[in-house]
């Protein structure tokens, strides 16, 4: 394999610049002199690498505004004076950590210590200060001239990198063919050097519901008749028992929403029910069920009668749906809800009406934690089996008592998981599409607002719709023939509905809930001897997939630029700038 020198490298990635970028070639700083090299070694007390040196007699640095050459993450080239004057404020930093880093030995000095006297800051990293960026060694011995990554607050590590030429070698071959560097992608875009993150996806990603609709539910056993002891041959016997005695259960308070003058099987539907899982259900079979494979983290929702003409529902696993706004307007829609809470220290009422929040029928309650006790010595000590806080615990049982006499609510959590309830798996609805306040003027590192500014606005919108129907290609979203249908539309002009609950809304809500399933198994799989039957990569398509539906949403809902700034911001593809101007021009 051929190593370049550093001059050859230089010329590779001059030449690139100046035909591909021409504004950001003009801000490469002329040679630095061989007598500031000296000074800045003398007084840093140290010798730069022969690789340092060469490359700052080509370049000292770069210039410091829009459009300067950077190396992607790691920021521009430093100069001799910003060499200087990093590596003097970090060996500051390190200075305040020598205590603690007294015990180390040579080697682990120079693997662990924070900013060790012979290192050297030479980029300056994204935010172009000393907080992060590539350093070298400039200590004699096996590790002089390597190369490592300074992030701020974190510990400094060593890259593949053994020299300051082969990073140069590399950064001049993803020039030269548009390859990633350290993870980013160099592009030329009017005349500057930019980087921009080239994305693929898995084409057919494993299903996570689709494992769940082949796996069972797992069914409660029956309670095993009890034993009676044996009686001894004189007629008398005993039952001995060990132990200490249980600590004391807490009371049942669950997340609890009160809905009037519906049923519960209406209830269960506008919570977004799956219709194939629905079921009566005990509290103690819901909660077995929802944590099962066939669950598929989706949560679970069992719903019954309560007071004079109300119904009510609670939830087993998945993420928690009742504190959503999107989920009480759902849910109030023509009538009112109440919901009843409770999250450690604090207990939260919540009344709203027909879509509106209620705020003079709120209540919320937050007390202090009660479990921990201190000692005379000062130490502090948590007790074991007490409630931590008592008065949220009470505060839930006043406002549910409340309940009885304000709304003719009479519901006992201890008695829910008495029987079966009619109850199912939900499909979460999807959180609303907020208002833009702010316009989005840049959207990586281009000028979308001067593009809506000098762009007619039919031809803004037939561009953003062939950005939008390429993004949709690149993540597999128009196989699904909700979404191939609503994207004909848009390219025919025509309106696209998206009611509540309709096929194109269900196809989204079932594509986030996938992505929501292949995160869950992944995640459990961390804690498992065995693999995740979900690969990380089709957690990675599944996301998104998720994440072009929602830009199909928004495109939608919001005011085209907006739409626009999503769109362009989830395009796989790095040339996405080469397709929109294609469009521009079609």
């Amino acid at each position: 394999m051929t190593t370049f020198t550093v001059e050859q490298s230089w010329v590779r990635i001059e030449a690139w610049l100046a035909q591909h970028a021409a504004v950001s070639h003009g801000l490469l700083r002329p040679p630095a002199l061989p007598e500031d090299i000296a000074a800045a070694q003398l007084r840093l007390g140290v010798t730069f690498p022969p690789d340092l040196k060469e490359s700052l007699l080509r370049h000292d640095g770069v210039q410091l505004q829009e459009g300067t050459p950077t190396l992607g993450y790691y920021g521009p080239l430093s100069g001799v004076e910003d060499i200087v004057g990093s590596t003097e404020l970090l060996r500051g930093v390190g200075a305040d950590l020598a205590e603690d880093e007294a015990d180390l030995d040579e080697a682990e000095r120079g693997q662990y210590a924070y900013w060790p006297h012979e290192r050297l800051l030479i980029t300056l990293g994204i935010g172009w200060q000393s907080s992060d960026g590539l350093f070298l060694v400039s200590r004699p011995g096996p590790h002089h001239g390597h190369v490592g990554r300074y992030f701020d607050e974190d510990s400094p590590s060593f890259t593949p990198w053994p020299g300051l030429r082969h990073v140069l070698a590399d950064f001049a071959t993803a020039l030269e063919n548009g390859t990633p560097f350290n993870g980013r992608t160099p592009l030329a875009f009017e005349g500057q050097l930019i980087w921009d993150d080239d994305r693929t996806t898995v084409p057919a990603p494993l299903s996570p519901l689709g494992l769940a609709a082949e796996a069972a539910e797992p069914l409660v056993p029956p309670a095993a008749e009890p034993v009676p002891p044996l009686p001894r041959p004189d007629g008398h016997y005993a039952v001995l028992s060990f132990g200490a005695p249980a600590a004391q259960v807490p009371p049942v308070q669950p997340d609890v929403v009160f809905v009037a003058g519906i049923p519960p099987e209406e209830l269960l539907d506008r919570l977004g029910s799956v219709p194939a899982t629905a079921g009566s259900r005990s509290r103690e079979q819901a909660r077995l069920s929802a944590a099962a494979p066939w669950a598929a983290y989706r949560p679970m929702a069992r719903a019954g009668w309560c007071g004079d003409g109300w119904s009510y529902a609670t939830q087993e696993g998945g993420d928690a749906q009742f504190g959503r706004p999107e989920v009480l307007r759902r849910l109030s829609r023509g009538t009112r809800v109440v919901r009843l809470a409770k999250q450690g220290p604090e207990v939260h009422l919540t009344v709203v009406e027909d879509g509106a929040e209620r705020p003079e029928a709120a209540h919320r309650v937050d007390s202090p934690r009660e479990d921990r006790v201190t000692g005379p010595d000062g130490q502090e000590w948590q007790r074991i089996g007490v409630d931590p806080w008592p008065g949220s615990t009470a505060a839930y049982a006043r406002l549910l008592a409340g309940l009885a006499t304000g709304y003719g609510i009479t519901w006992d959590p201890e008695g829910d998981g008495g029987g079966p309830l009619a109850s199912a798996l939900l499909l979460p609805v999807l959180d609303d599409v907020l208002p833009v306040r702010h316009p989005v003027s840049s959207v990586r590192d281009f000028d979308l607002g001067g593009l809506v500014d000098r762009t007619p606005p039919e031809r803004l919108r037939s561009a953003m719709t062939a950005q939008l129907a390429r993004l949709a290609s690149e993540t597999g979203i128009d196989t699904y023939p909700e979404i191939a249908q609503a994207l004909e539309q848009i390219y025919r002009e025509e309106p696209v509905d998206l009611p509540a609950d309709g096929a194109l809304d269900l196809r989204m809500r079932t594509l986030s809930a996938e992505a929501r399933a292949a995160r869950g198994l992944l995640d459990a799989a961390r804690h498992q001897p065995d693999p995740a039957p979900v690969p990380a990569a089709d957690l990675a398509a599944w996301a998104l997939r998720d994440s072009a539906a929602g830009a199909l949403r928004e495109f939608l809902l919001l005011p085209l630029p907006a739409a626009a700034a999503t769109v362009l911001s989830r395009r796989l593809s790095v040339r996405w700038r080469d397709d929109l101007a294609t469009d521009l021009a079609g």
